[in-house]
């Protein structure tokens, strides 16, 4: 079956997104962030820390928590009916910059198939594209909030914006401290695995400063550290080793083309580069034994006033130890939380164990992102990562509160395994997103305006923690109904890319290719949603037409191909 079409496909292509967003996007997730869902399972963020002080209370609910219509009577929803709207009026999530989903799919739709459904999160097709947000002055957030009126039954599309400050200049921010964990299995032969990790990983070295250190563990059926916390420079490296209480690894050190090599002594950076060029792939995948070293490594070479994180770089099909996300992190709990080391994972591969390595990410106080050619590697470790080593917050999350004498229905699109309870915003023990400089965080949601109401629509709160003092801060910032005035086709072109990207995951969530099956368990769009091809004539006349935007069209157009429009 393909994608289902809607039969307008002479429409305008401003009614065409518009009827995208309001029904396809504003109903396809699970229930929103603001309801009983919500508070049933306090999702892949509701982790509690031990001995973190007692929550102070979320924002009152409107109408002291009443429906005051938040959903519609039956037959008032027509086909809409079959699906739940939030039944109060607050949505709350952990933050999330996370864009590995995306990276996947482009890669997968390039090789001509489409991508698993399961593996479609659209806040991570959203948050691909970087956003022209008003950037604060100091450590935290800003925020802001706009929207634009769609043509389907008053439905509009809200826009939350969240944006941390730039990178300090590469002279001016901390020196890091970095343990790559690289998947050495036998997977790992497969082109595009494991030489373009050890490209990636040679770009980085010679991306990083002299005062930067690195840790290389490797991992297949065991794991062993090949170089202990190294520092780049020249001067000193030759004790670094021993200053990083590894000495014990010592030898393999020097097995991997390191301190056993009296040309390079001196030179960590020579070091690295010979110890990533002897990487080969060699037998089964024990990720659990490759974090569990990798994360001893880093703790054992902390250096005082450094950035500290842990790098893994794997296709994720763990088959050997403990092969669950929990079981894993259970073991790297106290390393975690205690030093506040975070995981940045590195997704290769066309099978790729998607969902292992974002639950890894996300309860691993980090973020991940997909490396499919030379072209993102260069992006991601000689532009991302050295610019966002640093943190500008801990355990984010935002919560929106919805007016219930203005809405009458809204959905937060995405951000399913990013939930978190209401009653636990202001709650500091549970766990949020860590976010870097640079950064900026989209959530759009699909509002329907109570017929002929004004005044004040929504306010968005951000929360964090200081990543140095723990310390919490807020910001805020609100929008009337007159927000809503213009219509998508004339909106910010920022608003317009992200309202595209989401409704492509959509799409592909919904698609199969024809005469293919579809699974029935995964949201669906409602009738009226436009076809990919639709979709493909709006992104090819969306008003900015960065690389990323052409990217962007190019796979949308490769989708509709496939599921024949």
């Amino acid at each position: 079956m393909g994608t289902r079409r809607s039969g307008r496909t002479g429409r305008m292509r401003q009614g065409v997104l518009a009827v995208a967003v309001a029904g396809g996007l504003a109903l396809a997730g699970c229930s929103g962030g603001g309801g009983s869902d919500v508070h049933r399972a306090t999702g892949d963020s509701g982790e509690k820390r031990d001995g973190a002080p007692l929550p102070a209370p979320a924002p009152a609910l409107p109408n002291g928590g009443a429906n005051g219509g938040a959903s519609a009577a039956p037959g008032e929803q027509g086909d809409d009916e079959r699906r739940e709207f939030a039944p109060d009026h607050l949505s709350t999530f952990a933050l999330d910059v996370d864009t590995a989903s995306y990276g996947f799919a482009r890669r997968t739709l390039a090789e001509g198939r489409l991508p698993d459904p399961s593996t479609v999160r659209p806040e991570e097709f959203v948050n691909s594209f970087r956003q022209d947000y008003p950037r604060p002055d100091g450590d935290g957030f800003s925020v802001s909030v706009d929207g634009a009126r769609t043509d389907d039954e008053g439905w509009s599309l809200v826009r939350v914006g969240l944006a941390t400050r730039g990178a300090p200049a590469e002279a001016e921010r901390p020196p890091a401290a970095l343990t790559f964990v690289i998947d050495v299995s036998g997977s790992m032969a497969e082109p595009g695995r494991l030489d373009l990790v050890k490209q990636s990983l040679g770009l980085m070295t010679d991306r990083l400063r002299p005062d930067d250190s690195i840790a290389l563990v490797t991992f297949s059926d065991t794991a062993k550290t090949v170089l202990p916390m190294t520092r780049l420079g020249n001067a000193g490296n030759a004790g670094n080793a021993g200053d990083a209480g590894d000495a014990g690894n010592a030898g393999e050190a020097g097995d991997a083309g390191g301190s056993g090599d009296a040309r390079d002594a001196g030179d960590g950076r020579a070091r690295v580069h010979r110890a990533i060029h002897r990487l080969e792939p060699t037998q089964s995948t024990n990720l659990e034994a490759g974090i569990t070293t990798g994360y001893d490594t880093a703790v054992r070479g902390q250096r005082d006033g450094a950035t500290n994180r842990v790098v893994l770089l794997s296709d994720a099909l763990a088959n050997t130890g403990e092969t669950s996300a929990d079981g894993i992190l259970d073991r790297i709990s106290d390393a975690r939380r205690e030093h506040g080391i975070t995981l940045f994972g590195v997704g290769v591969g066309s099978d790729y164990g998607d969902a292992l390595m974002e639950r890894l990410a996300d309860k691993g106080d980090g973020h991940t992102t997909y490396v499919s050619n030379e072209e993102d590697a260069r992006d991601v470790f000689c532009e991302q990562l050295p610019a966002h080593i640093e943190l500008r917050a801990r355990d984010a999350k935002a919560q929106v509160s919805f007016d219930p004498k203005t809405v009458e229905q809204f959905r937060l699109i995405g951000y399913d395994n990013r939930k978190v309870a209401d009653d636990d915003f202001r709650d500091d023990s549970v766990d949020g997103g860590e976010i870097g400089p640079g950064h900026t965080v989209t959530a759009l949601y699909a509002v329907r305006a109570r017929p002929g109401a004004g005044g004040h629509l929504a306010t968005a709160s951000v929360r964090w923690l200081d990543p140095e003092s723990r310390a919490p801060h807020e910001e805020s910032d609100r929008i009337e109904t007159s927000g809503l005035d213009g219509s998508l086709g004339e909106a910010d072109a920022g608003l317009q890319v992200a309202a595209v990207a989401a409704y492509f995951a959509d799409g592909l969530r919904a698609a199969a290719p024809p005469g293919g099956h579809l699974d029935r368990d995964l949201p669906e769009s409602v009738p009226a949603t436009p076809s990919l091809a639709e979709l493909s004539e709006w992104a090819h006349a969306l008003p900015t037409r960065t690389q990323q935007v052409r990217e962007l069209t190019s796979s949308i157009d490769e989708a509709a191909r496939l599921t024949g429009g």
